[in-house]
This record gives structure tokens, C-alpha cells and sequence, in this order.
């Protein structure tokens, strides 16, 4: 179990939903069905081994993610439980479900016990964890090699897997709308800085040796954004944020605005549309939370960082 803030937002509960299933649990102190509920999910992440993680956030202390996610999908009350996977929000419910209940719904996710690996996954094998959807990503596209929207969900897909010599050849065809400082199509341009983030990152020296030069000079803006390129390359999105904000701060037009071009790529890399695969059927206190809009769901950390670069930049 681990408790969410903005600070861990993106790791511990979109990113680790990259490879098992998350449970979030919005609650309160106060909150008479929270206590009742709490300890049921606090058993079944026992009970079920390792097979999800349970999540938990207090509405009191982090009333910004509990805001916008409520809104997101329509909730007003607590508890409130959702359930990310693949970095997206699947379903959820409402209430203090009693414990056969809550069963059933985790099971229309949660894998079967014995289905895991019995030796830890190495890195490559992990990234294999992706491949049912990334096949479904590619079937789409191959369905239809004109939809930019199938080509930039499989190419984020791919980079989000570690392949990203794969991705190079889905994204040579749309290259040309990526290019120069006014790109025909933001989404693919986010993917290139993406790309050459991993290049620069192949090359790069430690992030002590630049932590060291950069301490040495604030204003060693190579450094600074070689080291924002070492984060964005290891999916790091808010510490490579956080370092090329620092170079804005300072100069707005440094290298042709490359940094701000860049943190404005990896708010549009962080940016995900909700859902939109018909739900099963419910349980009782369930929500509708797939298939009911296409528009992207609300991320605070998103919406914290969008603050942050209008702040440095007016």
C-alpha cells in the first residue's frame, strides 16, 4: 500500500500501473464508509498476493487530485475507488462495497493467481508485459495506416515499452508533420523530442557528473538540459520537467526556446484521452468510468506543470 501525492502521482500510481493493476482508494479521516472499506481492500491486496496494488488518497490532504478526479468522473462522495491500468483509469465504484463485492470486481482485472512469472522479469521481459495492447495498437493503425490518432497512441505505446527501434520505423511515415519549430502535428512533434531525448541519453555523461557541472554553474544550460534529456529518456517526465523549467526561468529563448518546445512535449506525452472501450456489466456502487467520453481525463500533475511553465513564461 502507498499513499499518493502530486509528488509521486505520476510514479507510484500512473507508472506502476504500466505493469500491474493499481487500486486507488480516495478517502478522509472523517469519513464513517472509508473506515469501513479501508481495511477490506488493505485484506484483499494481501489476499491476492501481489496480483494489484492498492493505492490510497486523503481527499483532506490532497484535495486538488481528489477534485479533479471526482469531476473527471462525476463523483461527489467518498469512498471512491478507481482502478488504473496500462497508466489509464479502467473502472471503479462508489461506496463501502462489502468485501464479495469488491471481489468481484477486482477479478474482472486482477490475473489469476499462478498466472504470474515465478523468476523476477528482467527489463526486456517487462517491457513484454505491453504486448496484447501494443498488438491491438498496431492492428488498429494497420487497419487503417491514415489515422494519425491510432499511428501517436501505438507510437507512445511503443517508447512507453522501451521499443524504441520499432518506434522509429512508425514514426519515419509522419516525420515531415513533426519537424521545425512550428510542427503540422503537436503529437507527433512531442514523439520526435521524445526520440531524440533517447539519442542524447545514449551518449550523455552521469547525472552526477552534471548534477556536479550544473552546481558548479547555474547557468550551464547545456548541462542542465542533457540531464532534463537523461530523465525524459527514463520516463522520468516531471524531474526532466522540472530542469528544463529551470533553464526558462532563466532564458526563455535559449537554443531557439528548446526547452520550453520540449517541457510542452512532454505535457502533451503526459496528456492521456480517457478510455473509451465499453464497460462490463456493474456492480452495485460501480461507475460508469469507460466509454463515457473521448476528451483527456483530468491530471493534476498535468495541470500543476501546465501552471508552472505559464508562470515562468508570463
Amino acid at each position: 500500500m502507498i499513499d499518493i501525492t502530486l509528488q509521486n502521482f505520476e510514479t507510484d500510481l500512473i507508472g506502476a500501473s504500466m505493469h500491474q493493476p493499481v487500486l486507488l482508494d480516495i478517502w478522509a479521516p472523517w469519513c464513517g464508509p472509508c473506515r469501513t472499506l479501508g481495511p477490506v481492500l488493505e485484506k484483499l491486496e494481501v489476499a491476492y498476493a501481489g496480483r494489484f496494488k492498492l493505492a490510497k488518497l486523503n481527499s483532506d490532504e490532497q484535495p486538488e487530485i481528489a477534485g479533479q478526479l471526482g469531476q473527471a468522473f462525476g463523483v461527489r462522495s467518498i469512498p471512491f475507488c478507481v482502478l488504473f491500468m496500462g497508466g489509464q483509469p479502467v473502472d471503479g465504484f462508489v461506496g463501502a462495497l462489502p468485501e464479495s463485492e469488491v471481489r468481484k470486481f477486482l477479478d474482472r482485472y486482477v490475473p489469476p493467481a499462478g498466472e504470474e512469472d515465478e523468476e523476477p522479469l528482467d527489463e526486456e521481459s517487462a517491457a513484454d508485459d505491453a504486448g496484447p495492447m501494443l498488438d491491438k495498437l498496431k492492428a488498429a493503425l494497420d487497419a487503417n495506416p491514415n489515422d494519425d490518432g491510432a499511428r501517436y497512441e501505438y507510437l507512445r505505446a511503443l517508447l512507453a515499452a522501451g521499443r524504441a527501434a520499432e518506434a522509429r520505423r512508425v514514426f519515419e511515415p509522419v516525420a515531415p508533420q513533426a519537424a521545425g519549430k512550428t510542427p503540422l502535428d503537436v503529437r507527433f512533434a512531442a514523439v520526435g523530442h521524445w526520440l531524440s531525448a533517447i539519442d542524447r541519453a545514449a551518449t550523455a555523461r552521469s547525472p552526477e557528473a552534471l548534477a556536479t557541472a550544473i552546481a558548479a554553474n547555474k547557468r550551464d544550460f547545456d548541462a542542465r538540459f542533457e540531464l532534463a534529456q537523461v530523465h525524459f529518456a527514463a520516463q522520468r517526465f516531471t524531474q526532466a520537467m522540472d530542469e528544463l523549467l529551470e533553464i526558462v526561468m532563466r532564458d526563455k529563448a535559449w537554443n531557439d526556446e528548446l526547452a520550453r518546445r520540449t517541457f510542452v512535449a512532454i505535457l502533451e506525452l503526459m496528456t492521456k484521452a480517457a478510455p473509451k472501450a465499453a464497460a462490463p456489466a456493474k456492480a452495485a456502487g460501480s461507475l460508469e468510468v469507460t466509454g463515457k467520453s473521448t476528451v483527456a481525463s483530468a491530471d493534476p500533475v498535468v495541470d500543476q506543470y501546465r501552471r508552472k511553465l505559464s508562470m515562468a513564461l508570463f
